[in-house]
Parts: C-alpha cells; structure tokens; sequence
C-alpha cells in the first residue's frame, strides 16, 4: 500500500499562536481552505477551521479583535507519520471523527495535510480504472 506522503498536499497553510483570528479568516477566503494549522518551530501544535471560528468566535460573540490562533485552536490536534499507509491513515481519521490530518516528517515537522475529500477522489479515480478494465473485456452493447 502506498505511503501517505506520496500524494499529501504540501502547500499547506499555516499560521502561528499569534496570528489574530481576523487574518485567519482572510488566509481561509484567500487560500480556498477549511483550515490552517497552527506551527511552532515547523512542528503542527493545533489548527484551527472554517468551523471552529463559526461557532467558537462568531457564534459565541466573542471579540474577533482581540482573539488570537492560539484562543480558538483544537490543541489536540491528531497527526499520522508521512510513511504510513493510506489505510493506517484512514483508520486514524475516524477513529478521531477527523475529516484533515497532517502528516509529519522524521522530525516532526509538518510534511503535509491530506483530507477525507483526497481520500473520495483516490477512490473515484481507481473505480474508473478497475471499471475501464472491466469495459474492456465485455463484449460490445448493442443500442437499440
């Protein structure tokens, strides 16, 4: 089975403890994300999504100029090594009730971001394939 770093996303946006929510908001709008995990020394701490700031900072009424990542971060955050198998890795997503987890390299260091909608498209592409070599080997459909 392949590992999860062979097809991670690496362009991953992140931001630190002090980036204000505000300027996580517009990174999230800007970059097209669900979510920014949060760094200290390259390492992913916590992350923060679309939804937290929904319903933890907007819904909540909470002061959007004075919060910062560090205010509304899941802390516990789940990570997978970046050499696991994409099997170990979906496990852990639901054992957790994740749909995004970082990867992480040898080091602990953020090596990329992989989600449960990566997972749908793995899947869509390799029932396209086992269905073209099916089609391939039935006789032809006669349209009427």
């Amino acid at each position: 089975m392949p590992e999860i770093r062979t097809f991670v996303r690496e362009d991953i946006v992140s931001a630190t403890f002090d980036t204000p929510v505000v300027d996580l908001a517009r990174q999230l709008d800007d970059e097209g994300v669900g979510s920014i995990v949060i760094v200290e020394r390259e390492e992913p701490v916590g992350i923060v999504t679309d939804r937290d700031l929904v319903l933890e900072v907007i819904a909540e009424g909470r002061d959007v100029e004075t919060l910062t990542a560090a205010d509304v971060m899941s802390e516990d955050l789940v990570t997978v090594d970046a050499d696991v198998g994409i099997f170990e890795v979906i496990r852990t997503m639901e054992e957790a009730h994740v749909r995004r987890i970082p990867a992480i390299d040898e080091d602990g260091c953020l090596a990329g971001m992989v989600t449960f909608d990566d997972f749908v498209v793995l899947l869509a592409r390799e029932l396209k394939l086992l269905g073209d070599v099916i089609e391939a080997e039935l006789p032809p459909y006669e349209h009427v």
